[in-house]
């Protein structure tokens, strides 16, 4: 399960839905829309779809998630986004496909018009694999297998690396000084391009107004140009904030430059670089680093697992890097960056990993490796030993009296005391309120306390008309004072249909004597 409860987009999915999440993306300049792909392959849009960046084929807002047909089975392996915004993903089959704001041809299909549904991006491309897409606010890169980056849209900065500052309407190789060389990892800010090769060398093109190109200069750049201050430094990754760079080295080391008004260089002052500087990380080794170029926060991730943020963060400059408490970088983005965009395309692994929790609860009455049984109704149930040790005293002290593996249950029925042993593997119930009451029973009996709660939350929530009587009398027998209460209350606010139910007609003398002399306390029976 990915999550993504941390963005506010996705807050109002149910949470059957939330559990097929495998890939999201939240974008726009608000964080207002995302796309995410379930375990089943199938992609899914919700937002405010600004430029049609849905990719739903019209302009509607949907705050209810909507099927996009077209890329349902495709395997996205990558996914970027502009500011328009325009959407660009490379599936696994290599293919690139491109859809929403097009105003300046960052689509790729050689017009200007927006683009409602993904379309497939073929010039110059039908005979690559594209491995790796990434976007400026209004241009878009493309990495293939063999190592050739493409571009193409808005180029006012040179940003798309064809040597003059006209427009790309088309994907075009970036050639120049990456003739023969083979690019791995590529990152756009807003209006700059970067590049690293295999051998750990780095280049940049475009804007270059704040220093983000990493030359020593401010001048921008129509084509490909080395950063020779890391001459030496083997490069691995690069990210690319709104005007700020990146650059982790296959030490571990983390250099930045360009603009650090917000402090996103991590040099404990503001003041922008034009040449890359070494960031103290208190020794620790970096194995990724991560910006958006849609806001002007840093992070970092440690060997140990520890995240690092620096920069903008909700508002505040935060000039050196500061330790959260933080597993991910993703989170820094959601909880800290304006807008809390994500900053790569959020996966989880393929692996059909389970948590804990979810491993305990996929064991439940499983006889593969269960150590004990309960006979119930007879029915078995298969659980284990050591859970319920840990889970329950009254087990703790009956399994340590005996080592029999069967054990037959007579006092609860097969429903009841299934739904309490699968509590103890789930923290949760689920049965309906007339069914509940049993439980409750037993949980009254195992004194448990918790479970009589969520038995009581459970009835509470399922009370008529026609079952009130039958619950105020197992609440009154079971002495659960609260629900007691409820049920009383109802079954006076809605007296009249209560009072003509057979549960009414057949209630206890004392129950019945009590009620009535209680509701008449109530001023039930006034006129």
């Amino acid at each position: 399960m990915l999550d993504v409860g941390k963005w506010p987009v996705f807050a109002l999915l149910p949470p059957e839905e939330l559990r097929l999440i495998r890939q999201a993306c939240v974008f726009g300049s608000a964080a207002n829309e995302a796309l995410y792909v379930t375990v089943n392959d199938e992609v899914f849009a919700l937002g405010t779809n600004c430029s049609g960046c849905l990719g739903l084929g019209d302009l509607q807002s949907t705050i209810e998630p909507r099927r996009i047909d077209v890329l349902c089975g495709k395997k996205i392996v990558s996914l970027s986004y502009g500011t328009g915004p325009h959407v660009v993903i490379a599936t696994a089959d290599g293919e690139v496909f491109a859809w929403g704001h097009n105003g300046y041809s960052q689509l790729g299909n050689g017009t200007t018009n927006h683009g409602l549904t993904p379309a497939l991006v073929s010039t110059n491309l039908l005979s690559k694999r594209v491995t790796e897409v990434a976007c400026g606010s209004h241009h878009t890169i493309a990495l293939t297998t063999d190592g050739e980056v493409y571009a193409w849209g808005y180029n006012n900065s040179g940003q798309v690396g064809s040597g003059s500052t006209a427009n790309q309407p088309t994907p075009r190789r970036v050639s120049s000084c990456l003739q023969n060389k083979v690019v791995v990892n590529i990152a756009c800010g807003q209006l700059c391009s970067m590049a690293v090769l295999d051998n750990g060398e780095i280049y940049g093109w475009g804007y270059n107004c704040n220093g983000q190109l990493g030359l020593g200069n401010n001048g921008n750049q129509q084509t490909p140009c080395r950063i020779a201050a890391l001459q030496g430094v083997n490069i691995i990754q690069v990210a690319c904030g709104y005007a700020h760079t990146l650059a982790l080295t296959d030490e571990g080391f983390v250099y930045a430059w360009g603009a650090n008004s917000y402090g996103q260089l991590g040099t404990g002052n503001k003041s922008n670089q034009a040449l890359p500087t070494l960031i103290n990380t208190d020794k620790e080794r970096m194995v990724e680093v991560a910006a958006c170029h849609t806001s002007h926060t840093s992070a970092a991730k440690t060997q140990s697992g520890q995240v690092l943020m620096w920069g903008q963060c909700r508002g505040q400059a935060v000039a050196s890097p500061h330790l959260t408490h933080f597993s991910s970088t993703d989170d820094v983005f959601a909880c800290f960056a304006t807008p809390a965009v994500t900053w790569h395309l959020l996966s989880v692994d393929g692996d059909d990993y389970l948590t804990v929790a979810q491993s305990l609860k996929k064991e439940f009455d499983s006889p593969e490796i269960s150590d004990l049984k309960f006979l119930v109704d007879g029915k078995c149930i298969h659980v284990h030993k050591a859970l319920l040790k840990i889970r329950c005293e009254h087990f703790r002290a009956l399994l340590n009296e005996t080592d029999e593996d069967a054990i037959e249950i007579h006092q609860f029925s097969y429903l009841v005391y299934r739904a309490f042993l699968e509590y103890l593997y789930t923290d949760t119930i689920n049965l309906p309120p007339e069914d509940a009451i049993g439980l409750l029973d037993l949980a009254t009996f195992y004194r448990e306390t918790r479970l009589k709660r969520l038995c009581q939350e459970t009835i509470k929530r399922g009370i008529s008309e026609e079952n009130a009587i039958t619950l105020l009398s197992a609440a009154v027998k079971y002495e659960a004072r609260d629900l007691e209460e409820f049920c009383f209350k109802f079954c006076v606010n809605h007296l009249t249909a209560v009072t003509q139910t057979q549960a009414f007609a057949d209630m206890d003398h004392d129950l019945l004597k009590n009620f009535i002399s209680k509701a008449s306390r109530y001023g039930a029976f006034k006129n």
